[in-house]
């Protein structure tokens, strides 16, 4: 039962050589920032920002999305390194094969299948609220039994989205990069028409107080599961708003950053991975300074009291609110488009993580399958895409989306530290870029990533300690026994 077994980094390298799992070297710099750009600007912009005004940061949510900002920028910097050094499929959960051995590689690749597949399942279904918005009083208006997967009803578009987007990545990474670039170009459009559209609008006694004074968390929120844990730990009184409001926004709108984790799975598809994924944590300065612009925007035109946390469109309906109604509807448009390549991303992050752990064994090799044409994981990638879409059509998974951020934060937790640990297990590895302030930085990184995991509410770090103890027995069931770095080494042993 050795779980601390590692695979080389050389052995990792030689696996992407093989012929029936070689994937197409076809991402340049170029792809890489603006798959960063396209899954970063999503549902954090278009969704998230009004409930958290609403419910936790007010106004101030612009600086939680700076603290969230800061926090992925350290991690950032991790997993460039490990990206360079190590350019596999498979992102932290490779990286911790490298590193920390078998089983935590196991349990931080099980836990980016529960971000990227959740993820995927929210961003959808929020997609589908507003193309619900957009349609709203013409002739193409859809009833709300298909648009929602609340009460028995279903969400019918989110689930084509799904199934639609999975046949795009099957066909190709630099097709799928190619429909990414043009969305991108749309949806930068329309973040900075809201921007520039609102500023005439605002109301600056909407941001007075700009950090509303702390309250009393309402009796029906007060409870371990709806109360941060970092509350229920050190006894804090439960509450919203003040400083840790503050921090509660951050690591909520922390969904919005997760851009360059699901960049890093493509290392094995990039032409220069050591010099071009170095680069890619650059789309989250792009990222923090627009969705600074925006919750500036929306605090400033409708003040955060009346804003309408269960509203699946706030920026549309803060224009709306203002006699805007044109610009609302140029809004949800741009939400529509801009909210289809954050699906799309997320989907192709989980499909390579899993490409990569079917390869190694963990799970059935058969899923490890690479199309003769496209050179894609075409079977893992449908195989996801019908999981989704299922979950997105037939689930209500709003407060499920938190997950997404409690599971990013583990992984950059693990990350962090595996650079030190492969710094001095491996320090003649060649790197094309190497973490500055070592190991300082990357402690510092795991640390405040581990803050704001406290700062989440119990009911997701329940959710999240039950998927992760179902990960365990799936390992001990099957991943365990089917590895190859355990067969290999079985053998290895029987031979001497």
């Amino acid at each position: 039962m050795n779980l601390s077994r590692t695979k080389s980094v050389e052995q990792s390298l030689r696996d992407t050589d093989e012929p029936e799992h070689r994937l197409k070297k076809e991402l340049t710099a170029l792809d890489l920032m603006v798959f960063g750009v396209g899954v970063t600007i999503g549902a954090g912009i278009f969704i998230l920002t009004g409930r958290v005004a609403a419910t936790t940061s007010g106004p101030a949510v612009a600086l939680s999305f700076l603290i969230a900002a800061v926090v992925c920028g350290l991690a950032a910097i991790c997993y460039a390194e490990f990206a360079s050094t190590v350019p596999v499929a498979g992102s932290a959960y490779t990286f911790s094969y490298a590193t920390l051995g078998e089983f935590v590689a196991w349990i931080i690749g099980w836990d980016l299948i529960l971000e990227f597949v959740i993820g995927a399942a929210a961003v959808a279904s929020g997609w589908s609220g507003y193309l619900a918005s957009f349609l709203a009083g013409t002739p193409f208006e859809l009833p709300a039994s298909i648009t929602s997967a609340e009460e028995g009803a279903v969400n019918l578009p989110a689930g084509l989205l799904v199934l639609a987007l999975s046949a795009i990545l099957v066909v190709g990474i630099k097709l799928s990069s190619r429909v990414n670039q043009v969305v991108v170009a749309i949806k930068v459009g329309i973040v900075l028409f809201v921007i520039i559209a609102g500023i005439g609008l605002i109301n600056t006694a909407n941001y007075s107080p700009f950090i509303p004074d702390r309250v009393e968390a309402p009796e029906a929120s007060s409870g371990f599961l709806e109360t941060p844990l970092v509350q229920t730990l050190f006894g804090i009184e439960p509450a919203v708003f003040g400083w840790g409001g503050l921090v509660t926004g951050a690591a909520i709108v922390f969904f919005a950053f997760i851009g360059f984790d699901v960049v890093a799975t493509t290392a094995e598809e990039t032409r220069n991975p050591q010099r071009d994924l170095p680069r890619h944590p650059g789309a989250l300065a792009i990222c923090a300074v627009l969705y600074g612009g925006v919750s500036l925007v929306i605090t400033g035109i409708r003040s955060y009291t009346e804003i309408d946390p269960d509203d699946p469109a706030p920026l549309s309906s803060a224009f709306a609110a203002v006699g805007r109604e044109g610009y609302a509807d140029i809004i949800a448009l741009g939400a529509v488009i801009g909210l289809v390549v954050v699906v799309m991303i997320l989907l192709l992050g989980q499909s390579r993580v899993a490409f990569a752990m079917a390869r190694d064994g963990l799970l059935p090799e058969r899923l490890a399958k690479v199309h003769p044409r496209f050179g894609t994981p075409h079977v893992i990638t449908m195989i996801v895409g019908v999981f989704v879409a299922l979950i997105a059509t037939f689930f209500p998974i709003g407060e499920l989306a938190e997950l997404v951020n409690v599971g990013t934060l583990f992984a950059f937790i693990l990350v962090s530290l595996g650079v030190v640990v492969l710094r001095r297990k491996r320090p003649d590895l060649p790197r094309a870029f190497r973490v500055p302030l070592m190991p300082v930085l990357p402690i510092l990184s795991a640390l405040v990533s581990f803050y704001l995991m406290l700062n989440l509410s119990g009911e997701t770090w329940l959710r999240f300690l039950i998927w992760m103890a179902l990960g365990v027995i799936v390992y001990f069931a099957y991943g365990r026994s089917h590895s190859r770095v355990g067969l290999d080494s079985n053998r290895a042993v029987s031979a001497r």
